[in-house]
Order: C-alpha cells, then sequence, then structure tokens
C-alpha cells in the first residue's frame, strides 16, 4: 500500500493533536491547524504550553518543512490552508455541558469546516473521545452536507482513539498500542497502515468504527467505576475511623487484587467519558446503573474532603469563617498543567461556602486561563494558614516542608493523594 502520497491535516493542537503533528511530520507532509492563532504562533516559535511536546521532535519536524515540499511539519489558523491535503484527522475536544450531556459543539464545527474543505478520495479521521455511532450519525452529516459529496462514495471517514495521558513522560504517543478503524474494508487497511508508520507499539484493527469508538468510552468507564470503587471504601472507612490506604494495603497482598487508590476524579477524559456512555445507553432505552452510580460517587468526593478538612479544623478549635486556607495544586493530575474538568475546583468552591478565605498555589498550572475559566487566581508565594491540602502530587510538593505553612500547630494537613509522611498530616484519602 501507497502512502507516500498521503498529506495530512490534524485539527486541533492541544494534548492529543500536538504530539500526533510532530510524528506524522517526520514522515508525511502535515499541516497542524488550530483556530487559535496565539497556539499557532507558541507552536511556530517552538514553545508548548501543554508540556506534551517532545520539542526536539517538534523542531526536527519543522525543519524537514523548511527543508522539502513533501515532508516536516507546519502550522496554519487559515482554512483555506487545509485545502492541499486529502487526510485530516479531527482531535478537538469533547466536553460534557452543565447538565452533564455531550457537547458535540467542537467536533459540530469542525466537521462542518472540513466538510466545505474535502474532495473526492479524501480521508476524515476522528480522534475525540464520543459515544458509538457519533460519527457516521452526527459527524458524517454534516460532512455530507457541507460538501455536497457521498459518504463511502466520494469520502470515507476512519476513527482511531486517542490515547494520550497528559503529563506521562514515559507511555507517550508511539508507546501506546493505537486502536483504528475505517468506514469500509479497504479504508480501514489503509487507516490501519498509516498509523502503524508512526505507532511503534503497533496498532489493533477494529471491525467497525462503533467498536473503535466504543472501545474508548468503555476504557475510561472501566477505570471511573474501579476508583469509585475505592472512594466509597474511603468514605464507609472514614466512619469507622480505619485508614483506607491501610486497608488497600493489606489487600493488595493477594496476588489479583486491583490496586487502585481514591481521589478526585476529574480531567477531560475519566470525568467525562462515563456520561457519554451513558447518554447513548438512554437514548437507546437503557438506564445504566454502575456507569452512573460510580460517577456519583466520584463526583461527590470534593466535597466530602472539604467537609472533612472542616469537621478537623473544629475539632483543633480553628474558628472557621475567615481562617486561611491554602490548596496545593489544582490542575487535575501531577506534573501536569492541564486544569479541565478540576475536582481541586469542588474542594475550594466548598471551603468558600463555608466562609475560608482559599488561596490556591500550583507552579504548573497557567494563572491566566485559571482565572479566565474559573475567575481564581493563583498565589506566587504561599504564607501562613489555619488548614493545607494537598490536592495535586506534584513533584515540588513531595518534599516541601509544610512546618513553614503552618500559622499554628493546631493547622490541619490533608492529604488527598496520600504521599506524605503520616506523621504530618491529620487526615488523608
Amino acid at each position: 500500500m501507497n502512502l507516500d502520497d498521503k498529506r495530512i491535516a490534524i485539527i486541533g493542537l492541544g494534548y492529543v493533536g500536538l504530539p500526533l503533528a510532530i510524528e506524522f511530520g517526520k514522515k508525511y507532509k502535515v499541516l497542524g491547524f488550530d483556530i487559535n492563532q496565539a497556539r499557532i504562533e507558541e507552536l511556530k516559535s517552538g514553545r508548548d504550553r501543554t508540556n506534551e511536546a517532545d520539542l526536539e521532535g517538534l523542531q526536527f519536524a519543522m525543519n524537514l518543512a523548511n527543508e522539502s515540499d513533501k515532508v516536516g511539519l507546519k502550522f496554519s489558523s487559515k482554512v483555506e490552508d487545509l485545502n492541499s491535503y486529502n487526510v485530516y484527522i479531527v482531535t478537538v475536544p469533547t466536553p460534557i455541558d452543565k447538565f452533564k450531556a455531550p457537547d458535540l459543539t467542537p467536533l459540530l464545527q469542525a466537521s462542518q469546516m472540513l466538510g466545505k474543505v474535502i474532495a473526492k478520495g479524501d480521508i476524515v479521521i476522528y480522534e475525540s473521545t464520543v459515544y458509538p455511532g457519533c460519527t457516521e450519525e452526527d459527524c458524517v452529516p454534516v460532512l455530507e452536507k457541507h460538501s455536497r459529496l457521498e459518504f463511502n462514495q466520494d469520502f470515507y471517514c476512519g476513527y482511531s482513539p486517542e490515547r494520550i495521558n497528559p503529563g506521562d513522560k514515559v507511555n507517550t504517543l508511539t508507546k501506546i498500542k493505537k486502536v483504528t478503524s475505517g468506514s469500509t474494508p479497504e479504508i480501514a487497511e489503509v487507516v490501519d497502515q498509516l498509523y502503524e508508520s508512526i505507532i511503534t507499539a503497533g496498532t489493533h484493527k477494529a471491525p467497525s468504527i462503533k467498536v473503535a469508538e466504543a472501545s474508548k468510552a468503555i476504557e475510561n468507564a472501566q477505570r471511573d467505576v474501579n476508583i469509585s470503587f475505592v472512594n466509597e471504601l474511603a468514605l464507609i472507612f472514614d466512619r469507622m475511623g480505619i485508614d483506607t490506604n491501610d486497608v488497600l494495603e493489606a489487600a493488595g497482598t493477594k496476588w489479583n487484587f486491583l490496586k487502585y487508590r481514591p481521589g478526585l476524579v476529574g480531567g477531560h477524559c475519566i470525568g467525562v467519558d462515563p456520561y457519554y456512555l451513558a447518554y447513548k445507553a438512554e437514548s437507546l432505552g437503557y438506564n445504566p446503573q454502575v456507569i452512573l452510580s460510580g460517577r456519583r460517587v466520584n463526583d461527590n468526593m470534593g466535597l466530602f474532603v472539604a467537609n472533612k478538612v472542616v469537621k478537623l479544623m473544629i475539632q483543633k478549635g480553628i474558628t472557621i469563617k475567615g481562617a486561611r486556607a491554602l490548596l496545593l495544586g489544582v490542575t487535575f493530575k501531577e506534573n501536569c498543567p492541564d486544569i479541565r474538568n478540576s475536582k481541586v475546583l469542588d474542594v475550594y468552591n466548598e471551603l468558600i461556602q463555608f466562609g475560608l478565605d482559599v488561596d490556591v498555589y500550583d507552579p504548573h498550572a497557567d494563572s491566566k486561563e485559571l482565572s479566565c475559566e474559573y475567575g481564581i487566581s493563583l498565589i506566587a508565594n504561599p504564607i501562613k494558614y489555619d488548614t493545607v491540602i494537598l490536592a495535586v502530587a506534584h513533584d515540588e510538593f513531595v518534599h516541601m516542608n509544610l512546618s513553614e505553612l503552618k500559622n499554628s500547630e493546631n493547622c490541619v494537613i490533608f492529604d488527598i493523594k496520600s504521599i506524605l509522611d503520616r506523621n504530618q498530616i491529620d487526615g488523608r484519602l
């Protein structure tokens, strides 16, 4: 199969799209497209605020484009620059709205844009996490409408779910096996071969687009349910006065025990994808029990943490109203600047409602982005506090001298991530 004629445009240059653009750019002519011009300028200068890119690889791919017209990576925010490409890979976000329902707006807008660009023979591959059936039932009609082309006659589609783990420098794009699929057997093979050319871990060709979509949805739903189980255990064991992590360590001595830990479950995948699966199930007349019960438990953990901290403060005789609190970390996971759907915000908002004066310190988060998205300002230097809550396990926090942050000996230290010395803390999940 000849892949030499493939010219690839990556739509969306976030955590998913950028690493993909870099790797494809080493072997193919690639355009990294994003509607955010500031993002385009940032990447052209060799910088990446997400910290996901291999900057040497980025520079290498861009240099190739300067040396040849047949290979290498360029960037643009101009729609007309997409016209000379024949494979389009969509990596835009798929969030949920305030009612926990799928918000397909970015996906459908990208499809509308591509519908005005694609020509006969072109392939549109979606990587955004969706519910099974979304590509063919929601995206394809938009492509057909705006292109006036017929699906599987004039143009084709594929689906290859993203598996990027933000902040993970070990399990990177090329080292994670890639699920692929296509709208016809022939296109499925083309899509599979295309990804196989850059993914050293290999590929798995799913029998249909729906199967590939479902595989991604259940990956995160499974993890969500497993974490919800240990989170519920934490709620039970708290009432018993026993340490959840002690219980898990004891149970973990059996070879087949799954070693999950309690915590805040947010982010753009695990905290979102189960709702996509549930939405589809409900549209088919089935009310999912396990998936949604797990979500309910996980969605309430921030409230539990805040209430637990306040109770510990009361036990130490601290006046709650006007007390100073410090949240160490606000991103959804450690060593990563991503604040999307961070459940640390639930802790913050609940403490505010109790009347505490809350500071947020995070060396990885972008202060401007946090302020714009949530109206919260980051502090540059922590002071003295009545309670300190370690919310995110950034490397910078592991060896931090917490005694320097205490307003008094009565200061409550709560460790959500269970990474601190037990002798230093008053409570943990």
